[in-house]
């Protein structure tokens, strides 16, 4: 893979607000894949992987015809009842399936799963019909075909079952081997690096003082990046002291794909992160127009790409979520993504002034959409509370209850 230029996040000149859905594409736009291929990974490694190729079926499925239900076979259609049709010897299992011919005017017993026998093509429930002696009685009609399942009715040989990007699911690795792949072309896993900054930031463990708080972004965002299928490289905490900065960010360029850290990226005295950037890489800051979560700073180091996330935790889990998570699909060879989003009637008020849009945390009760009780960036409650996220564009809005609003599940984040 060809690397990503030095300058690829740099801004128009002028630039100052970025709408959301702008940013977005921007961002799009400027990210390829930058991992390598890993080629015939066996399925039962390939769970949340990132499929590099398209995928041909070598075989049909189902590969030959066979029979729905439990019952009889027979040559269809059946327009004239009552009839009565004379029973072959023997029958057609799953696994075990009859070689011989069933003569026209015949029947046989057929179980569900079994291959059609030669001669017949329409199976008749077991529970509609009765057998006497050997013969089989018919009271009702039946169109041909009733009850069996065409060979290639699901998959025709040489058919593509999946296409290049996809993330695999268990039902999509199903597909896979119901057709006979035993392995397939992954890319490897996108090695993100998670670095917390900041002299009044801990590590959870340590001794604090009043003035000290503990690190809640590393663990979240840690958490973010293993559910989401990349391969975590824990950089750690580090002080506000450029040489310890530059000195752990030379070992994330060094080990990972993509490096997030959260924290010193602003223009103050000890943004120790935005500095080491600007002397050794090429950083740019976008000013989104977004709440929470209005900074974002995009950079690139050593040929590494670093995005700077707010230090608040809800400003750091929205911005993860809403611009880190589409860009790290597209890293690791998948297809950038737009979350999906729900209009559901609103359970709240809200006076929104125009200008920013806002990300609101939420979880639908009851058929409605209700948001935390405060929006303060630092409330890591309302995150464990929350199931999702309202999205509010940058228009004005007087939401009252039962008023629609766009609700985002983290699911459709990928979680």
């Amino acid at each position: 893979m060809k690397p990503l230029r030095n300058d690829c996040f740099a801004l128009p000149p002028g630039v100052n607000w970025t709408p959301v859905d702008e940013a977005l594409e921007r961002l799009r736009s400027r990210l390829r894949p930058v991992v390598e291929v890993e080629r015939a990974v066996p399925l039962a490694q390939v769970n949340g992987r990132i499929l590099a190729s398209d995928v041909f079926a070598p075989r049909a499925h189902p590969p030959s015809s066979n029979s729905a239900v439990d019952g009889y076979a027979f040559a269809g259609p059946l327009t004239q009842v009552p009839c009565t049709l004379p029973l072959v010897d023997g029958r057609s299992a799953a696994g075990e399936p009859y070689t011989g011919q069933v003569p026209e005017g015949h029947a046989i017993r057929i179980l569900t799963g079994a291959v059609m026998p030669t001669g017949v093509d329409t199976i008749v429930l077991e529970e509609d019909c009765e057998v006497i002696d050997g013969q089989l009685h018919l009271n009702g009609t039946l169109k041909v075909g009733a009850n069996r399942r065409q060979a290639g009715e699901d998959i025709n040989a040489q058919d593509r079952i999946l296409t290049a990007a996809s993330r695999l699911t268990p039902t999509q690795i199903s597909v896979l081997a119901s057709v006979g792949v035993a392995s397939v072309d992954v890319f490897q896993r996108l090695r993100v690096g998670i670095l917390s900054t900041g002299d009044e930031v801990k590590p959870v463990g340590s001794s604090v003082t009043d003035w000290q708080i503990y690190d809640a972004n590393r663990p979240m965002l840690s958490a973010l990046v293993t559910q989401l299928g990349y391969e975590l490289v824990d950089l750690g905490h580090v002080q506000d002291r450029a040489e310890d900065v530059e000195a752990v960010l030379e070992r994330g360029a060094e080990a990972c794909d993509l490096i997030l850290t959260s924290g010193g990226v602003s223009a103050g005295d000890e943004d120790h992160v935005s500095k080491t950037l600007k002397a050794h890489g090429d950083i740019s800051n976008w000013r989104i127009a977004i709440k929470p979560g209005r900074p974002l700073a995009l950079a690139m180091f050593r040929g590494t790409p670093v995005v700077g996330l707010p230090g608040n935790p809800v400003a750091a889990w929205v911005c993860a979520l809403r611009f880190g998570a589409p860009a790290m699909a597209l890293l690791a060879g998948g297809e950038w993504f737009e979350p999906q989003g729900y209009l559901v009637p609103a359970n709240f008020s809200k006076n929104k002034k125009p200008g920013r849009s806002e990300m609101l945390r939420a979880r639908v009760r009851n058929g409605q959409v209700e948001v935390f009780g405060s929006e303060g960036s630092g409330r890591v409650t309302g995150l464990a509370w929350s199931e999702g996220l309202v999205e509010l564009d940058e228009s004005a809005q007087q939401i009252e209850p039962g008023t629609p609003v766009r609700f985002i599940p983290y699911g459709s984040f990928g979680l």
